[in-house]
């Protein structure tokens, strides 16, 4: 049975968060911890964790001379150590000042576009993790790496020469949260990572239209490869949704798995939600009519406990719909609700949006840029969660959204098909209201669905219940991902 994993991700909450990944990568470990794993996660030290290095109670490993080969060059790194919050789950953080010492995770914050130096960045990171486990002791089975950041890392296992002991016997899973990003770089950083030229040809594991595609090669030297829902696991394997990886994706099919994503509902959780001044549950809930008040406040929106509040939580991209919403929100207005919406991203939509708040100043609220405490709020007050994705590996938004009494109106694709049952479509189990032709008539006319539901307060009341009585905590995910280490390290893939 597998007992000793090294978990390594470019993000982890609450150290470092941008998207999904570190909210998984801050969750799954301590799951899999109480299952008994002992695991070890690492990280970069970005310079925005450093600042709070006290808060995190982050403190210098003790361990000197680390260094690692980059092209010609030497380059040395720092090991630091902290906890996972609320568990014993040690997590290290790989500093180099020149690389990682400057603000930003992905981008740079001044012109919001990709440090030029990531390739460098990503490749260093994860050749300091090998030569950091070496020095920790520590001997891992499995190796699980997260999306095109750490994605060589299955290729250096099976491929650097003089790799020490430690690693003689490990095996390695990618999980892709999301095969949008897949890492692209010039064929130059074949120098950077040091594995030779050899398999840099027309379809070869390195190359991918005349340059390296990261999340490729990890895809093809994995043992194992994982998506975050069984269905975004089939969808991947299509043109549509295969971002150009759909025929690789097939190719190795057979070691292909989908494990859904869980919530962390000591986080996630209107009884106990630290954000939230009023808490509620099934038998009281009168804490959520008091969470609506405070939101709409927040949002300078008039009450009016008749007229259902929608709210949306994303990166205003077109992957999450905002070109449908869009072309929607005209139609939206002339129904009888108030839209909420938190988020940032591509500049259009954000000033789109703000303009269209100022049109209807009594029925859309918009702010934009990442507000935990607001996003808590918006969970909870809301009446209803729209989340119209074009595609979702996982989601966690609708499964959020249930357990506050939110019932989800989405997009039926990759977890939220998963997740969330029509309750048009089945009276009996129905927990939201899906559509699937992505286009703005079939929002619209699902949002129209749950608002005549909404009219009879038996029926809301029914379907809210079911949501908040659904779980999806990260016990039975970890049990998954537990088994399929063992079948990985047990040869049985």
């Amino acid at each position: 049975m597998v007992k000793n994993v090294v978990f390594v991700a470019a993000e982890v909450f609450p150290f470092a968060k941008v998207g999904g990944l570190a909210d998984v990568a801050g969750a799954l470990p301590k799951a899999l911890y109480e299952l008994g794993v002992d695991i070890v996660v690492f990280m970069p030290y970005y310079g925005d964790v450093k600042k709070k290095a006290d808060d995190f109670g982050i403190s210098d490993a003790g361990i000197d001379g680390l260094k690692v080969k980059l092209n010609d060059k030497i380059e040395e790194f720092q090991l630091f150590q902290a906890k996972l919050p609320d568990s014993d789950v040690p997590i290290y953080f790989i500093a180099n000042e020149r690389l990682f010492g400057r603000e930003g995770v992905y981008l740079d914050p001044v012109t919001n576009k990709p440090f030029p130096d990531t390739a460098e960045r990503l490749v260093f990171f994860q050749k300091a993790v090998f030569e950091a486990v070496v020095a920790l002791g520590i001997n891992p089975q499995i190796l699980h790496v997260n999306d095109n950041h750490t994605a060589l890392m299955p290729a250096f296992l099976k491929l650097a020469n003089g790799l020490p002991p430690n690693w003689s016997r490990t095996k390695s899973l990618l999980t892709i949260h999301n095969l949008a990003y897949q890492g692209v770089f010039d064929k130059d950083v074949l120098d950077i990572i040091g594995l030779g030229w050899e398999l840099f040809y027309p379809t070869g594991p390195f190359e991918f239209y005349g340059k390296v595609n990261f999340l490729k090669v990890g895809i093809i030297f994995a043992d194992a490869v994982n998506t975050v829902s069984p269905t975004y696991k089939e969808e991947i394997q299509t043109p549509e949704f295969g971002e150009g990886l759909d025929g690789v994706l097939r190719e190795h099919a057979d070691k292909l798995f989908g494990i859904l994503n869980g919530v962390d509902y000591s986080v996630w959780d209107p009884r106990v939600d630290k954000f939230i001044p009023h808490h509620y549950w099934l038998d009281d809930l009168t804490g959520k009519t008091k969470m609506k008040k405070l939101l709409l406040k927040e949002y300078d929106l008039p009450y009016d406990a008749e007229r259902p509040l929608i709210g949306m939580i994303s990166r205003m991209t077109e992957q999450k719909g905002y070109d449908l919403v869009a072309d929607a929100i005209d139609e939206l207005m002339e129904l009888d609700l108030q839209l909420v919406i938190l988020g940032s991203g591509d500049p259009k939509y954000e000033k789109f949006f703000i303009e269209k708040s100022k049109a209807y100043p009594e029925k859309l609220g918009v702010k934009t840029g990442f507000h935990a405490e607001l996003a808590h709020y918006i969970e909870a007050g809301s009446d209803m969660f729209l989340m119209p994705s074009r595609f979702e590996p996982c989601g966690l938004n609708q499964m959020y959204s249930m357990r506050y009494g939110t019932p989800p109106i989405a997009h039926k694709v990759g977890g939220i098909a998963d997740t969330v049952v029509d309750a048009d479509e089945n009276p009996e189990l129905g927990t939201g209201f899906l559509f699937t032709r992505y286009d703005a008539d079939a929002l619209l006319k699902a949002v129209q669905r749950a608002l005549m539901a909404f009219r009879d307060r038996e029926r809301w009341l029914e379907i809210m219940q079911r949501g908040m009585k659904m779980d999806f905590s990260w016990e039975s995910s970890a049990r998954n991902y537990l088994k399929l280490y063992n079948e990985i390290y047990g040869g049985n893939l």
